[in-house]
């Protein structure tokens, strides 16, 4: 469960960091604009691009457990207030350092402005760039890893998502959700 835990964080970090290079994903509540529907991530992947559909994840009881929607700090992890943050590790930061509040969906429909919400790649930036938020790409050393993990945008995304998606296959087989596995299922290739 600790591993699920480091996963599911890492990826939730990352969820909206894979491959993100479109400008329409950067319209986000630390500017004071409601979240899209749906967000297109990963459009320079070989594999293609990903349509991430954020109102199903935030709507529809997509949890683990299947009881209920997916809280928005399980993707968004950095905000919190850094006491929360430190309970979840291998997470350290918390954005703005300062934060006193924990984002919702109450607290983003109230206030857009105050939610403050990092994009991913803030922070989980592409492999070979510097991150905006911090000093350098987070890394993760795991359990029997010889070598720590840079959790660029693509590793952040792959074990956010992917380690969800893998989750609920363990405890829901009848599941649709796609595993990690299952690569072209969330890739799909336009036509040229």
């Amino acid at each position: 469960m600790k591993l699920w835990t480091i996963v599911a964080l890492c990826l939730a970090a990352a969820v909206l960091v894979v491959g993100v290079s479109n400008s329409s994903f950067h319209v986000s509540a630390q500017e004071g604009k409601k979240p899209q529907d749906v967000y297109t991530l990963s459009q320079s992947a070989k594999l293609g691009a990903v349509k991430f559909s954020h109102i199903n994840h935030v709507t529809k009881n997509l949890s683990v457990d299947g009881t209920k929607p997916i809280d928005c700090i399980e993707c968004h992890h950095t905000a919190q207030p850094a006491a929360e943050v430190a309970k979840h590790p291998p997470h350290k930061t918390a954005w703005p350092a300062d934060r006193t509040t924990t984002l919702t969906a109450e607290l983003l429909e109230k206030d857009p402005n105050a939610a403050g919400v990092a994009l991913c790649t803030d922070c989980h930036a592409r492999a070979g760039e510097k991150p905006k938020l911090l000093p350098e790409i987070p890394t993760l050393k795991l359990e029997g890893a010889a070598e720590p993990v840079v959790l660029n945008n693509q590793q952040a995304f792959h074990r956010n998502c992917g380690g969800c998606h893998d989750e609920v296959a363990k405890a829901k087989p009848a599941t649709t959700a796609p595993t990690s596995k299952k690569c072209v299922a969330c890739h799909k290739k336009t036509a040229a």
